[in-house]
This record gives structure tokens, sequence and C-alpha cells, in this order.
């Protein structure tokens, strides 16, 4: 096991100087706190900080990408579960917003280790995000929302199945005669939106029903981005949009209302979420729940798993549930287009 005196002895410092550079002590400087950090690291040094915390244990939520910070938000659910089940096991929680620029500024295992973390849920990141790289090698416990890092025991993927998301969507268009179907996703750099249009292929073939490529979309989880889409998804013929979540989804009925067409009489919609806007849009819509308290439990279940029993966990997947409204109806082909052309 490593101790501070390894770490001094291979950078020539006193055991002093290291713990005053793993404790952040404002008198020495910050580019000999980082060596001593980054030598901590990569010499496999444990910190009873990363066990215990300052009040007994400590973990931290970082959230990118989401919105969060009030009722019917998709992340507000997310954050309140998580914090019920950490402050009954006695953890303090710490919520923090980051970015790229953040993630850019310092590495993941130094950050966790200086704040004397013992482990974090990382909600919202892209593929991209530089920390993403850094949790393939991290050695602290580490919980991701919809993200998976493979082979590594430390890390675990929380959300929901997928699969079965696309399976339930796709079987209930199919089961009203939709054959037409076109999916407006969310962004290209996610693994969540990558792994959903994979199953929106499979599920369409598993059907026989064939993708329309130009209608099979990747767009952003925001509702402007139907108006840049929804001409085109009419000319295509589409009877039915599958929406990456409800606010797309209230995009796309702002732009069909537009353009003189009713939901669902001209074509369906379906979101995924199920937020507290979808039973409020006219007509209430048809989408797929995700019990993002649930989520926010089982990211903490997860973490709590692997700081406290050294449980290697690799994917915590809730099943999701078809919420049926007035949203969709059967196919009618072509009136999309047919008043579009009018």
């Amino acid at each position: 096991m490593v101790t501070i005196k390894d770490i001094a002895r291979e950078l020539g410092v006193s055991p002093g100087t290291v713990s005053k550079g793993l404790n952040n002590a404002p008198d020495i400087s910050e580019a000999l706190k980082q060596k001593i950090v980054d030598t901590a690291i990569s010499m496999g040094y444990k910190s009873s900080k990363l066990k215990l915390g300052s009040s007994g244990k400590k973990v931290c939520i970082f959230m990118e990408n989401m919105d969060y910070e009030s009722s019917g938000q998709f992340g507000f659910d997310i954050v309140t579960g998580f914090k019920q089940e950490a402050l009954k096991e006695g953890f303090e929680v710490t919520l923090l917003p980051i970015s790229t620029a953040f993630q850019g500024n310092e590495a993941y295992d130094s950050f966790m280790l200086k704040n004397g973390f013992s482990g974090s849920f990382c909600v919202g990141f892209a593929l991209e995000d530089p920390w993403l790289k850094d949790f393939k090698k991290t050695t602290t416990p580490t919980v991701l929302f919809d993200n998976y890092i493979s082979k590594n025991p430390k890390t675990c993927y929380v959300g929901t199945d997928n699969t079965e998301i696309m399976e339930l969507i796709v079987s209930h268009l199919h089961h009203l005669g939709h054959k037409k179907i076109a999916f407006l996703n969310g962004s290209m750099n996610s693994h969540v939106t990558e792994q959903r249009m994979d199953c929106f292929y499979n599920s369409m073939k598993n059907r026989k029903l064939n993708v329309d490529p130009e209608l099979a979309i990747y767009a952003y989880f925001v509702a402007r981005v139907a108006e840049d889409h929804i001409d085109n998804i009419l000319r295509k013929g589409a009877t039915a949009i599958i929406c990456g979540n409800d606010v797309i989804a209230s995009g796309v009925y702002t732009e069909l209302m537009g353009r003189g067409l009713s939901v669902p009489d001209d074509i369906s919609v379906i979101g995924i979420d199920d937020i507290p806007l979808a039973s409020l849009l006219s007509p209430p819509l048809t989408t797929v729940r995700q019990e993002r308290t649930l989520l926010g439990r089982s990211g903490f279940f997860a973490l709590n798993s692997i700081i406290t029993h050294n449980m290697a966990i690799s994917r915590n997947l809730l099943r999701p549930k078809l919420i049926l409204r007035e949203s969709t109806a059967l196919a009618k082909e072509g009136r999309g287009l047919i008043a579009l052309k009018g």
C-alpha cells in the first residue's frame, strides 16, 4: 500500500510537504500541489479522505448538458433521487455543474483526490468530453448516467433499457398501422442517442419495416430543432414521428400546428421521458416514461456498492413504461404530405 512517505521519497520532498499538497494547503505553490497529486495518483495512493470525506462520506454529482434546477426538468428528479438515498446513508453530496473546459483544466482523479470525494455520479456527459478518457482508467468509484465504460470495475452505467424503449414505441406504432416512421433524435455525440438510433433500426427491421435514412435524424434535445426538420419529414410522407424527448415533441406540435396539421388526425407524435410537460400538451402526449427518481436512487445504489462493498457492477438498467395518451392514432397515409402541398 502506497503511503505519504513513499510519495515523498519519489519526489524528494518531506512527508509534511506531501501531506500539505494532498490537503490543498495554502502555503505551497499550485504547481507543487499538482505534482504531488499527479504522483500520488500514478503510484496508486489511496487517501482516507476518499473513503470518509470531511463529514464522514463525501460524493459528487457532476451535471452537464442537462437542466436540473427546477421541478419538471429531466435532471431534477434524478438529482433528488440520488440525494435522498445518499443522505439516508450519511453521505454528503456536492452538486457541480461542469463543462468541457472545466474537465480540460484538470484530470478527473486529480480533482477527486484534491477535493476528498470518494466517488461521483456523472450525468449528461458527451462522448467527446475529456473525462470520458479518464474514466477508462480511473480508480475512483464512478457511476455514469447513460454512458458506458468497458473493462473498468470502478465504473458503472445507469440508465433505462433503450432496446425496450424502442420496442415499446415501434410496436405501438406498428400496431396502429404506421409504416413510414420518422425518428427525430438527440445529438450524435452521445452514447444514449447512438444506442437509441441502433435500437430504432433494429425494432423496425424486426417488423419488416424499412427505415428511410432521411427520416432517422440526429438533432438536439431542444424544441427548436423541429423547425429545421419538420418539412422534410412531411415531404417524405411520414405518418408518425418519434421524438428523442418530450421537449422535442413540444416543438413538433408547434411546427405542425403552424402548418395547419392536427395531432394525431394528420400525423402521430410520440415522445420519450414523460416529464410533466407531456401531459399538458394538447393533445396530451403519448410517451415512454423513464422513472427519473428511481434512476437517481439506482445511481447512488451502484456508487455505494462500489465504494463500500467493492462490488463491480457493469450496468444497472431500469425498465421503461409506455404511457398512452391522445397523440397517437391509426395511420392515415400521406395526410401530412397532402396538407403540406396544399
